[in-house]
């Protein structure tokens, strides 16, 4: 069961990730054929509850794309049951400080010999049916960790967490993290003030060797975020697609008088 996504950053390559708020299984399906790395299921701004994951899981299984899911807080619980559902890593939301980031590590990792801090139940219900009979035995080397930086207590506290050993990614939520700086909520951030606290995150996570994602509005600023040295990058969502898809078409029908052959 070697996760796709992992495979990408051992070889120093940016992983891109789409979005999903839309509570569809068909939806996501469609999203996740047109070659994203991983697509994510968000259960915290989403639209989505745990039965409508269990689907939208089930559809991005279909496709090469690794399906992920953003928990909707720091829940062991919640996080528990996505992994047995299959997905292959969970975003954590606000992982302020370094006991967040162990509350998170402990509850996606089954306890063993060497992973004693390990505090997720057995019942692989979905994900050994998916990924194999013996899941159990490479989960806690293959799901990926990922916490979610977005508040000025977290960039206070950025060493202690990024040092929790376990935390395989951290995930700049730019919106709430310029929120948090005093600035207007926004996906791709201009504000000095911002994108110098992206830089504080970047480079942390670079000393750490924990890697670093971020969620972006367009591809440009993905893009640009790939060459900073982020390997983990979503661009816009689902819902927001369909928005901007469906308004282009209609600006441009819109743009001319619509008239019919006499």
């Amino acid at each position: 069961m070697q996760n796709p996504i992992k495979k990408i950053w051992r070889g120093g390559g940016a992983a891109v990730n789409a979005w999903l708020s839309i509570p569809c299984g068909f939806s996501a399906e469609v999203v996740a054929r047109q070659g994203w790395d991983s697509v994510t299921v968000d259960m915290q701004h989403g639209l989505v509850d745990y039965s409508d994951a269990v689907q939208m899981l089930t559809a991005i299984s279909a496709t090469n794309a690794a399906p992920m899911v953003r928990a909707p807080w720091l829940e062991e619980g919640v996080i528990m049951k996505v992994l047995d559902a299959g997905a292959r890593g969970v975003i954590c939301p606000m992982i302020n400080n370094r006991e967040d980031a162990e509350r998170f590590v402990s509850a996606m990792r089954y306890p063993t010999r060497r992973q004693r801090n390990g505090r997720r139940s057995f019942g692989p219900t979905r994900a050994r049916l998916v990924y194999g009979d013996d899941y159990h035995r490479k989960a806690n080397n293959e799901v990926i960790t990922m916490a979610m930086i977005e508040t000025a207590e977290a960039l206070h506290n950025l060493d202690d967490i990024l040092s929790v050993k376990g935390l395989d990614a951290i995930y700049v939520g730019p919106s709430d993290l310029a929120n948090s700086l005093g600035f207007e909520p926004q996906f791709d951030p201009t504000e000095k003030a911002v994108t110098d606290a992206i830089k504080q995150i970047l480079a942390a996570a670079k000393k750490h060797k924990v890697v670093p994602g971020i969620h972006n509005g367009t591809p440009d600023y993905a893009l640009k975020m790939i060459r900073l040295g982020f390997q983990f990058v979503t661009v816009s969502s689902d819902a927001r697609m369909l928005t901007s898809g469906s308004r282009d078409i209609v600006g441009r029908m819109k743009k001319t008088k619509l008239t019919t052959a006499q």
